[in-house]
């Protein structure tokens, strides 16, 4: 195992060790990905951050890296932490308005972009910021004159000319200086800049590194022939920056970015992963295909497939309640139902890690029935970003499992999740007032409200401040009550609304099969609200009183990132949801005061 020191020497240690194995990988046709080597990748970020230094590029500096998922990604995250600088990555979803806050906001000098398309709203906020310069890997149309820009290959070719050796400068960089600032995606208001140096990603990889093996030693070993990421997340998020980007080089694994995620289920088969993480949403996409695809199914291979999701779903909550047929059955259709199923997913699969948000129980435990071992995890930004994981030992889905290793957590006296350790981030970036409220005598105050059981598994319940307190003074979950709605086939999206009102409502997204059938209803809008209204009304049931959602709004439009009801990791952005529906929302109160 290389050094952990900082993050560039530990590329520059496994390009080393690993040499022509290859490293990185990208989608090129349906089904064809291409890979370079860690040398070549190696070679690649010397050049760059050689040439970044010869440009003026000092210690400290602020670099924006605006790209999607691809090689270039990682190389120059590397080259700029490799001269001494600071990455600043941002989201291929950000507007002109979102870029010049993040420019203006960490004071970046340069800025890195990739596509022409994402290079048409760079420009303008780079042109605001007097940025020195930018490197661009494809020029769009038109070039501001008041900008310079520099394309990817020739600064490469112009580093490679160069003398000398990267790591000399990288060998300067210390562990305690920033490595990133990550910008929070924002479920409300203007994002902030969260200061992580080496040290504290590097904490958090460590933890990581940990879990792997307890996978490693409930599997019987690493895969044959290492491991493959397949990497799809936003790696602007700090969750795919550690698990899909950091770990991997740790661990000297491969990386293969997928097309999209649209083409996942096209991609697993072909590149066939052994350790993915995801947000909920896509779980929730995929365990919707699977059932829809399982539906179409008739006779003994629908009856195979229900008693492979009933048996399995007890065998993960209830063993006791198998009979001695059921345990019989249970090999056979590991066999008959769920090696297809993981076939599906690329065969070689070990974990399948969830994060950014809760995970529907239901979900998790059907992903467990079908043989899809799927572990939730809890972080956030602040703390590098995950603080637990479920380990195979023992997997609770209704809770986020124990602390990584180097982590201490405590229930404040309120249920707030106070968390310490060397993940934990410097602050925020140019905000001490926010900085302060977040970081009180060494712990990072979460937001989060849980509990730890007797195992040392934590729940969380829901956002401090996201929790409801209707007009009775009684306490609400919104997570729970929207995570029960979407689980109906009816309903695709949900967001309760209440605080400081009698009751909950909700802004509710019919799912498309709920649209195309009423269609064909002389009255659609009215259709669709019948259909959801069914829905609810079995969700309530299962409800306490002071939880029922009693009327709702149906949404126009999908909660979606390009709407900016979403943030690019799938949450829903409550504020502008509100701010889109908040007459309908009150209307539906009244007798209000």
């Amino acid at each position: 195992m290389p050094a952990l020191t900082t993050l560039p020497t530990l590329l520059f240690d496994q390009v080393a060790a690993h040499g022509d194995k290859p490293f990185l990988s990208r989608k090129v046709g349906e089904g064809e990905f291409v890979s370079q080597s860690w040398a070549e990748v190696g070679h690649a970020v010397t050049s760059l951050a050689k040439a970044l230094v010869q440009r003026g590029l000092q210690p400290g500096d602020r670099v924006v890296l605006v790209a999607e998922n691809r090689p270039e990604w990682l190389i120059a995250d590397l080259a700029i932490m490799a001269a001494g600088a600071i990455t600043v990555p941002a989201y291929t979803t950000n507007t002109v308005d979102d870029h010049a806050h993040i420019l203006s906001n960490s004071g970046a000098r340069v800025a890195i972009v990739s596509t022409a398309a994402l290079a048409d709203r760079l420009f303008p906020a780079a042109v605001r910021a007097s940025l020195d310069f930018v490197v661009s890997m494809q020029l769009p149309a038109v070039v501001p004159q008041e900008l310079t820009v520099v394309t990817w290959d020739n600064l490469l070719a112009e580093g490679a000319a160069l003398p000398g050796d990267a790591r000399v400068r990288a060998e300067e960089v210390k562990p305690d200086d920033l490595a990133c600032l990550i910008y929070t995606s924002g479920t409300g208001g203007r994002p902030k800049g969260v200061m992580l140096s080496h040290k504290n990603v590097l904490a958090n990889v460590i933890g990581a590194l940990a879990v792997v093996e307890e996978l490693h030693a409930h599997t019987g070993g690493a895969p044959e022939g290492g491991h493959t990421f397949l990497s799809f997340l936003p790696l602007s998020h700090a969750f795919e920056h550690t698990a899909g980007h950091c770990l991997p080089i740790a661990m000297g694994a491969e990386i293969t970015y997928a097309g999209g995620a649209d083409s996942l289920s096209q991609d697993m088969p072909v590149v066939k992963p052994t350790i993915m993480v995801a947000v909920p949403r896509l779980f929730e996409v995929l365990y919707s295909r699977i059932m829809v695809a399982a539906k179409r199914n008739t006779g003994l291979k629908r009856w195979l497939f229900e008693r492979t999701l009933d048996i399995g779903s007890r065998r993960a909550t209830d063993p006791a309640s198998l009979s001695f047929l059921d345990k019989a059955l249970d090999p056979l259709l590991t066999k008959l139902v769920r090696s297809k199923v993981r076939d599906r997913f690329g065969g070689r699969l070990i974990a399948l890690v969830s994060g950014g948000a809760p995970l529907n129980v239901e979900i998790g435990i059907a992903f467990q029935a079908l043989g899809l071992p799927i572990y939730q995890g809890y972080g956030q930004t602040e703390a590098s970003p995950i603080v637990s994981v479920n380990r195979p030992r023992l997997v609770k889905m209704h809770s986020v499992g124990p602390v990584m290793q180097g982590v201490t957590v405590r229930i404040a006296e309120d249920g707030e999740i106070l968390v310490r350790g060397d993940l934990v981030m410097h602050g925020y970036w140019g905000d001490q007032s926010a900085t302060e409220q977040a970081l009180r005598d060494g712990w990072l105050h979460t937001g989060d409200i849980g509990v730890v059981d007797s195992d040392g598994y934590i729940q969380i319940t829901d956002r401090k401040k996201d929790i409801i307190v209707i007009s009775g003074g009684d306490n609400i979950a919104p997570a729970r009550v929207e995570g029960l709605l979407t689980l109906e086939p009816e309903i695709a999206q949900a967001m309760v609304h209440g605080d400081k009102r009698p009751y909950l409502v909700a802004v509710l997204v019919a799912d498309d099969e709920v649209i195309r059938k009423a269609a064909e209803d002389a009255d659609p809008a009215a259709a669709v609200k019948k259909t959801l209204s069914a829905a609810v009304d079995r969700v309530n049931k299962r409800l306490s009183q002071i939880e029922r959602v009693r009327s709702f709004v149906v949404a126009e439009e999908p909660f979606s990132i390009d709407n900016q009801q979403m943030t690019p990791t799938m949450k829903v952005r409550r504020h502008i949801v509100r701010g889109r529906y908040g007459v309908e929302l009150e209307a539906l109160y009244p007798n209000k005061g």
